[in-house]
């Protein structure tokens, strides 16, 4: 249980904090409680949101898990820390720059557990002090075997040290060989039973049938036919996933309880977030990889227990992205974030200021293959404050669709046929090119 010390502040000039970055795996934003959703009990996330601040419009430039974690990690675009696939590790060059590796550089003790994602292996020794090994999306329990790891990482923390802990979930994330799909705790077998889940009103056939062929005959609707094909799977299905977010819940209240037990909560800033989002159905199709809302929206949230209470409880709604945790973290530690990094430090939104923001943002999924062999179609696009722009790049031509965001939030109506179309077309090309320029050893500037 997340206890009362852990929510006070500290007066006067602080000393470095110490981190903890919670992240879990295929969340989308609005599975939480703080952000409003029905059913889902989160009361020890939600109590971080109430103390903290969090980001309403928070989204990863590439949805799926390995190259949105090399993002975060590394506060870059895919197209420039190159990872694109499970195996492909960060370049020694590109690890140098990694949040962990500049904090230990710096000082920090640096811890990891769970799934690391990036590499095909481990958490990287130059990266971190202390890594524990991953227990598997096959153990029942997996989260609460992450806890204990992170309690045990914490216990071993000498109260002269600064510490970054990255704990990493494997849940919500399905189990895609075992039948069930969601193998939650024993513990929370009970919630939501005597509950019927809404079906959202994307799920109907006619959705689907608006995609490309090549979506529709994908790996997302093979996903799909393994948890959604009818009711009682649904149903089962998407309870199953709520119980794993809901032990993921229970997980951080012990995790922050133990900082209020070693004395540590009252100068250890908590960052909340996810890898990316998630399809329950919407469109005929399950996971993620698209360039639609369900799938690129994440949770963001941000304590800070030195924050004002005039701030607390606060969202935001400036479009913040993956690439912003590594310069919000480095920020925290007063490490200067390197030129070359693409992301921004959250901070200044967390203590209430209006800092000139992103407009637009570059979205590239490029994990795939060549036709007729593809399981998961490329893509790339871009999302701005009112529009969206996706292009499917392994079609020949490439398939195009647009979105007014403003008006269509649902992204019901494709505009691909109006004018609009090229100027977001030149957009996107706009910030090929500057990727494309990208160097690891210069300052970045986005396009203009």
């Amino acid at each position: 249980m997340l206890r009362r010390s852990f929510l006070g502040a500290m007066s006067g000039l602080r000393r470095r904090p110490n981190l903890l970055f919670l992240l879990t795996d295929d969340q989308r934003a609005d599975l939480l409680g703080c952000a409003g959703h029905p059913i889902l009990q989160t009361p020890n996330v939600d109590r971080l949101a109430a103390g903290g601040v969090r980001f309403r419009n928070h989204f990863c430039a590439t949805a799926i898990c390995c190259t949105s974690r090399a993002s975060i990690l590394t506060g870059l675009h895919e197209k420039c820390h190159g990872v694109s696939d499970f195996k492909t590790p960060l370049r020694p060059e590109i690890s140098a720059i990694s949040y962990p590796a500049l904090l230990r550089k710096a000082g920090y003790k640096t811890g990891f557990v769970g799934k690391y994602g990036v590499g095909g292996n481990g958490a990287p020794r130059d990266a971190f002090d202390v890594s524990f090994g991953d227990p598997g999306l096959e153990r029942v329990g997996q989260s609460r075997a992450l806890g204990l790891q992170a309690i045990q990482f914490l216990d071993g923390v000498k109260s002269n040290e600064n510490f970054c802990l990255s704990l990493s979930f494997r849940a919500p994330h399905a189990n895609d060989q075992d039948p069930k799909q969601y193998l939650y705790d024993p513990e929370e077998a009970g919630l939501y039973r005597d509950l019927k889940v809404p079906v959202p009103f994307k799920a109907e056939s006619k959705y689907f049938d608006r995609m490309p062929e090549f979506v529709r005959e994908s790996e997302s609707r093979a996903r799909w036919k393994k948890r959604f094909t009818n009711p009682e799977q649904y149903q089962e299905s998407v309870k199953s996933y709520f119980r794993l977010i809901a032990g993921i819940d229970v997980v951080v209240g012990e995790v922050l309880h133990t900082l209020s037990r070693r004395g540590l909560a009252d100068n250890t800033v908590v960052v909340f977030s996810s890898d990316n989002g998630y399809f329950l159905g919407e469109r005929g199709m399950a996971d993620k990889w698209y360039l639609y809302e369900e799938s690129i929206r994440t949770p963001m949230i941000v304590y800070d227990p030195s924050l004002p209470s005039r701030f607390r409880g606060k969202t935001r709604s400036e479009m913040t992205l993956n690439i912003d945790v590594a310069p919000t973290l480095l920020g925290l530690a007063q490490v200067v974030q390197p030129a070359a990094m693409q992301g921004r430090d959250l901070m200044g939104l967390v203590r209430g200021e209006k800092p000139a923001w992103r407009k637009d943002w570059f979205y590239s999924h490029l994990f795939g293959g060549v036709p007729p062999n593809v399981l998961i179609p490329r893509s790339e696009g871009i999302r701005s404050e009112r529009w969206k722009y996706l292009r499917w790049t392994d079609a020949k031509p490439a398939v195009e669709e647009v979105y007014d965001l403003r008006r269509d939030p649902e992204e019901l109506k494709d505009l691909s046929d109006t004018p609009v179309r090229a100027k977001l077309e030149t957009r996107w090309r706009e910030w090929n090119t500057a990727l494309k320029s990208w160097n690891v050893n210069q300052p970045w500037k986005d396009p203009v």
